[in-house]
């Protein structure tokens, strides 16, 4: 894990950072609000000592309680993975800033989680859906998303068909297919 990589990160986005920094091999993780995604991105970015250019991966994360933006990045002046965390994004009304200032590959990305998750990243000229057809009307990766089988979250349903057990089959006498039941032992 890089320490000077923490170092820096304390030095340039201390009133920023939600909390403690995590290190772990080699990731360093931060989390922050969603206000201030833009000013933290930018200085990850743009300044000398940091130089995270790579976006890798951008995804969205559903909790239960809260939404939330994780930005993967990489940069050459570290070892360590950059994962950025914004924390606190209401699940009544997702809305995070874009990232296509800096990544115009964050695009693609944003749809994806807009599409799954329902996340509306303001200022992303295209946030229309990728995967889902134009007229769904749910986002399939949310906590709250249910199947039309999905017993396990209605008590008294029964065993969903996916997770219903199945026997042995029995295979009964038929000699005109020559087939004959072992005996039993």
């Amino acid at each position: 894990m890089d320490r000077n990589l923490k170092r820096r990160l304390e030095a340039r986005l201390d009133a920023q950072i939600q909390g403690p920094i995590r290190q772990r091999h080699d990731q360093t993780e931060i989390r922050i609000k969603p206000g201030d995604a833009p000013d933290v991105l930018r200085t990850v970015h743009d300044s000398v000592d940091l130089r995270f250019e790579i976006l890798a991966d951008l995804a969205g994360v559903d909790t239960g309680a809260e939404m939330q933006v994780v930005y993967h990045l990489w940069s050459e002046t570290s070892p360590d993975w950059l994962r950025i965390i914004v924390d606190g994004i209401s699940r009544d009304d997702p809305r995070c800033p874009s990232a296509t200032f800096l990544w115009t590959g964050a695009e693609w990305l944003e749809r994806e989680a807009y599409d799954m998750f329902g996340i509306i990243f303001e200022g992303n000229r295209d946030l229309r859906r990728i995967f889902m057809p134009p007229d769904y009307t749910s986002f399939p990766l949310r906590k709250d998303f249910l199947l039309p089988d999905d017993a396990a979250r209605s008590p008294g349903e029964g065993v969903r068909h996916i997770e219903r057990p199945y026997g042995p089959a029995v295979v009964a006498d038929d000699p005109a297919a020559g087939v004959r039941r072992a005996p039993a032992s």
